[in-house]
């Protein structure tokens, strides 16, 4: 079997039957290839069903000296699904991965943004352009309603019911879930769609989309970095801030405030509450607080 026909299959597997997206399908298929094409570069026409642990060590040991162990470990996840699959189609009997370890990552908070300074950086969006109005409801909904950037760019008008207080939102895997919406965050939106987004020439293809680029179609990934890179840049801060920054402060604001992990679960769509926990960042004078208002020997005189 050729390398392209198992990732092709893979691929549709990966689609049809796990119901991946197509961003983390295409991570799949570039960790799949480094692979492939570290093989072919030492004139090895291994197949991939002849691959063999030591053929793997040697590619993990190639790759450690210029990517970082969270990479390292992504990439040994994704060979070790792939030939998991592999052995599923009956291709193969044996996992060439199934002793590899992948290695230890630390857990690193993610940074967060305070309220002032998220409203400091909604300060310096440009209100006299056309993507004024956009912009500040794309930075609203980001920390409103925590999506994450993929959820963002593919909501649609039709996804807003705003009488019921909610937006379906598509995560990953395609599964779709309810988020309450703010008023400030549903008022801002409004104003986007009944004003600016009225002036763009819309490709018919996107007229449900609800961010827009000036040229009609759906804003990307890309951009939305973009905006807010220079945003923050304006604004002075000097945080690592990403879209994702965001949906981390909309968890850590939710948490602070009272909220129970299991409804940031929810809210954000996660699986495993365990995942959920890296989202929570709890200062010290939280736990100290915690500690002090319901540990029973905390009350001891």
């Amino acid at each position: 079997m050729k390398w392209e026909t198992a990732i092709n299959s893979f691929k549709s597997y990966l689609k049809i039957e796990r119901g991946l997206s197509d961003n983390s399908i295409v991570s799949y298929e570039k960790d799949i290839l480094k692979l492939s094409n570290f093989i072919l570069s030492k004139n090895n026409s291994v197949s991939p069903l002849k691959v063999s642990p030591d053929l793997i060590k040697e590619f993990i040991y190639s790759i450690s000296k210029s990517i970082s162990s969270s990479s390292q470990s992504r990439i040994i996840s994704g060979l070790r699904s792939f030939f998991e699959y592999l052995i599923f189609e009956k291709y193969i009997s044996n996992n060439p991965l199934s002793l590899i370890e992948s290695p230890r990552i630390s857990r690193k908070l993610p940074d967060t943004l305070t309220i002032q300074e998220i409203n400091t950086l909604i300060s310096n969006i440009d209100f006299n352009s056309s993507e004024g109005e956009r912009n500040l409801a794309i930075i609203e909904t980001l920390y409103g309603c925590g999506l994450r950037v993929s959820e963002l760019i593919s909501l649609n008008i039709s996804d807003l019911f705003f009488s019921e207080g909610f937006i379906k939102v598509t995560g990953k895997g395609n599964k779709q879930r309810l988020v309450p919406i703010n008023t400030l965050t549903k008022r801002v939106i409004k104003h986007y769609i009944e004003n600016s987004r009225r002036n763009v020439k819309i490709v018919e293809q996107f007229k449900d989309i609800l961010f827009l680029n000036r040229r009609g179609r759906a804003i990307t990934r890309a951009m939305i970095f973009t905006i807010i890179k220079k945003l923050s840049k304006q604004a002075n801060i000097k945080k690592n801030i990403s879209p994702h920054t965001f949906r981390h402060s909309f968890a850590t604001h939710l948490l602070e405030n009272g909220a129970d992990l299991k409804t940031i679960q929810q809210l954000l769509g996660h699986q495993s509450i365990t995942t959920t926990e890296i989202y929570t960042h709890i200062d010290n004078k939280m736990l100290i607080k915690a500690m002090n208002e319901f540990h029973p020997r905390s009350k001891t005189i």
